[in-house]
């Protein structure tokens, strides 16, 4: 029963992107806002969707989302942690590698939003221009997403936490939203099987600025992993 409500689950997810993708391209003729309406848009369907396959979808720790211009560092295990993130920040802007840029319509869509492209291979001058990339997406007031771990990972592993993320946090003197979830218990990184139950993105108590660079790493992945791990067995 799960292989099968999970290749249903599958299929309309894709024939709702699919959808959704190619109508909403006159947008990209309008303001960044209505694409970023439009990709909330589509990742509430895709929550109603999950419930086909037995999944839903809490978000806690509500008073510790940002309104305002922040920087949300959320724990990464699966592509769903991206989309998910358009339904209650009011403005979300990711860092993204300069890779996923060369797809059709995702492409687009995040260059009209005003996403922030990353070369992972730039290193220094690549940092200079994400430091350089965020003031002026704070400037709008905007959440920007960065995930610490930089890639997907498997749920109850830490992964190697990048330095971007204490780049921005030296540079910008702003705190930092941590944000837990087990997103990929339900929604694994590879397969097409969904396991039913209750995925959770859980906003933590945010970090204050000013802290030295060991102490906020430490600090960070300490908190994302040991609220992550509460979370696996729901």
């Amino acid at each position: 029963m799960t292989a099968l409500r999970s290749l249903l689950f599958v299929a309309l997810f894709y024939v709702w992107s699919a959808v959704v993708a190619i109508s909403i391209t006159p947008l990209l003729l309008g303001p960044r806002i209505w694409v970023l309406k439009a990709l909330d848009f589509w990742a509430s369907g895709v929550i109603a969707l999950l419930r086909i396959a037995g999944i839903r979808v809490e978000v806690r720790g509500r008073e510790h989302i940002p309104a305002g211009a922040a920087l949300v560092a959320p724990k990464h295990q699966c592509m769903f942690d991206v989309f998910a993130q358009f339904t209650w920040l009011p403005d979300a802007c990711f860092v993204l590698k300069k890779e996923l840029m060369w797809i059709p319509f995702f492409g687009w869509y995040a260059q009209k939003a005003r996403m922030i492209v990353v070369d992972r291979e730039g290193h220094a001058a690549a940092l200079k221009k994400l430091v350089r990339d965020a003031k002026d997406r704070f400037a709008h007031d905007r959440q920007l997403i960065i995930f610490p771990e930089g890639t997907r990972g498997e749920p109850g592993v830490a992964g190697d936490y990048k330095p971007g993320i204490a780049a921005l946090y030296r540079e910008l003197d702003l705190p930092v939203h941590p944000v837990a979830t087990n997103s990929g218990v339900h929604w694994p990184r590879h397969g097409f099987l969904r396991k039913p139950g209750l995925i959770v993105f859980e906003y933590l108590e945010p970090i204050p600025p000013g802290l030295k660079r060991a102490e906020f790493m430490r600090i960070l992945e300490e908190r994302i992993e040991t609220a992550s791990n509460r979370l696996l067995d729901l």
